[in-house]
């Protein structure tokens, strides 16, 4: 009797085929991996970052397209950013065979990939992640496979092939990236579960990170923001408002560092929302906050359960606006909303990935801080939060208080927090948030964390020591100070056989014969070149007998 297997049957068995067949090719590219040596590695990688900087405006033309989110000109850039500064951070970092050498310390370290990796990518950011990926991944040897987020498949799989053709035609293995044709729930659970793959680089939402940080197995996942922005009364307030608005409004507000809230002194509040305002900022009033929330989070009656309306992430503010009901200037770059707390009663106050700004009053510093670490605290452990301050003190207490990885300085948040561009963070398109976000990584994903590191520790003997009197007398005759020392009434000397039949343990006790009061002495002369632990036990135990207040060796290093 034929068994008929139902629609969703076959679809998991047509997933699990192609998916086993894809980490049979990358395992057959992860050995032929194994023999390329440093300067192949650069190769591959210098070549796949030009291929890809060659089209970074077709791709943002792709994404922009597909995706309905965002825009044209960031995206670009966002590429770009991904080709250039992720590229120049590791130009000259070490990834094949022995990277470093001690000799001091005997420790040699040896890179090895990891093994098979399996890149997810988000719809906010899917051509950037997909290169940035790709690069880290050919830098360290590791064959990746992508699975796509299916609303930004047609332009991740575009920036996938540009970056595999180009390593192929510069040496690479021919399956060292690939990904699931056919995006589906199950095909990327059972990639994530793959026995064959090693690790999981995981960029998306929190339910796709905490899946793969279920199966298993090592995962880089990366957890969600909610990134406030403390402007304290010592701010510059044209560069933080400039920053801000930047920020915000870059490519519609979708990088997950930036900012969701600005918490604002009351010393400066005025000025500061003025200011923004003369930048395109439109702040709502309250029938026009109470229509955001509505469409933004669906909030009627229970605002503990809002969730974001997906339509609205990397949405203009004009259409933020009209799909929530009312008119607001087209070129309005930021929605300003005014909140009276952080929590669920004002949803507005949690992330948008879009350009809405929360604004907040402090009336102090320290509430300005706690206002911050609420912030960070409602859904956003770990991630970034961003202060502008010119006070050191406020500084310190601020980064001391959030519970944020990256503390985002005087700098627009959303490049500060991927690094490399207003500070000296590692350059990356993955954000990690550390234990705070329940994130195996707590810093900006880079090559590094796509290695295992082998480390061989050569035999080193202990230091040794020995501990010597306060003077030390080296002159010619300085024995003669044998005559003065203080309290020295039993003298035990340990030399060898030789020392006494040239003279010179008599030379020794003569001067502790003209000493005014009476010196007792112990010879012992049985110390042999080499000596051996029968020796060292038979001088311990004439000492012991004798119970010396004065030893003096006399002779070379085996007395000593």
């Amino acid at each position: 009797m034929q068994t008929t297997l139902e629609p969703k049957d076959t679809a998991l068995l047509s997933a699990g085929q192609e998916v086993d067949s894809l980490v049979a090719n990358a395992q057959t590219a992860l050995e032929a991996f194994y023999s390329f040596d440093q300067a192949q590695i650069d190769h591959i990688v210098a070549k796949v970052s030009v291929a890809a900087l060659n089209e970074h405006g077709h791709l943002a033309k792709l994404a922009v397209t597909e995706t309905k989110r965002g825009v044209f000109e960031d995206k670009a850039t966002k590429n770009l950013f991904a080709v250039e500064y992720v590229i120049n951070h590791m130009r000259h970092l070490k990834t094949v065979g022995v990277i470093s050498e001690d000799e001091v310390t005997g420790i040699t370290e040896i890179a090895d990939p990891v093994g098979v990796v399996c890149g997810i990518t988000p719809v906010t950011n899917p051509t950037s992640t997909v290169i940035f990926k790709s690069l880290i991944a050919l830098k360290t040897r590791n064959p990746i496979i992508f699975a796509f987020h299916p609303s930004a498949q047609n332009c991740s799989r575009e920036a996938a092939r540009i970056c595999r053709d180009a390593a192929i035609l510069a040496g690479a293995p021919k399956d060292c990236i690939g990904w699931i044709d056919t995006p589906s729930m199950e095909a990327t659970n059972l990639l994530m579960k793959h026995d064959g793959v090693a690790t999981i680089l995981a960029t998306g939402g929190n339910a796709m990170v905490k899946a793969a940080y279920s199966c298993g197995k090592p995962a880089l996942g990366v957890g969600a923001g909610n990134v406030p922005a403390y402007i304290e009364k010592t701010a510059n307030i044209k560069r933080a408002v400039a920053d801000i608005i930047l920020s915000k409004s870059f490519d519609n507000g979708m990088v997950c560092a930036s900012e969701q809230a600005a918490i604002i002194d009351v010393e400066c509040y005025d000025n500061v929302v003025a200011e923004f305002k003369s930048y395109g900022m439109y702040v709502a009033n309250k029938k026009e906050k109470a229509l955001l929330e509505t469409y933004m989070f669906g909030v009627t009656t229970d605002p503990a359960s809002a969730k974001l309306n997906p339509n609205v992430v990397g949405m203009s503010a004009y259409l933020i606006a009209k799909h929530a009901g009312f008119d607001v200037p087209e070129k309005t770059n930021v929605l300003g909303v005014f909140c009276s707390e952080v929590g669920v009663k004002e949803p507005l106050t949690r992330e948008k990935l879009s350009p809405v700004l929360a604004l907040l009053k402090s009336k102090s510093s320290d509430e300005g801080i706690k206002l911050s670490r609420q912030m960070v605290e409602f859904n956003g452990l770990g991630h970034s939060a961003a202060v502008h301050t010119e006070d050191k003190a406020v500084l310190a207490k601020f980064s001391k208080t959030i519970k944020a990885i990256r503390v985002i300085h005087n700098s627009p948040s959303t490049f500060g927090g991927i690094g490399g561009v207003y500070n000296a963070l590692i350059p990356s398109m993955t954000l990690g948030c550390g234990s705070y976000g329940r994130n195996a990584v707590g810093d900006n994903v880079s090559a590094i964390n796509l290695l295992n590191i082998k480390k061989v520790g050569k035999r080193k003997n202990n230091m040794q020591w020995f501990k010597v009197p306060s003077k030390i007398y080296f002159e010619k005759d300085s024995i003669e100070y044998l005559r003065q020392m203080r309290e020295m009434e039993k003298v035990f000397i340990v030399t060898d056989r030789q020392m006494v039949d040239l003279g010179y343990v008599s030379k020794v006790t003569d001067q502790l014969n003209l000493r005014r009061n009476k010196v007792s002495v112990q010879l012992f002369c049985d110390v042999e070149p080499d000596p051996s632990i029968d020796t060292v036990m038979k001088g311990y135990d004439i000492m012991r007998a004798f119970e010396p207040d004065t030893i003096i060796a006399l002779g070379g290093g085996s007395p000593m």
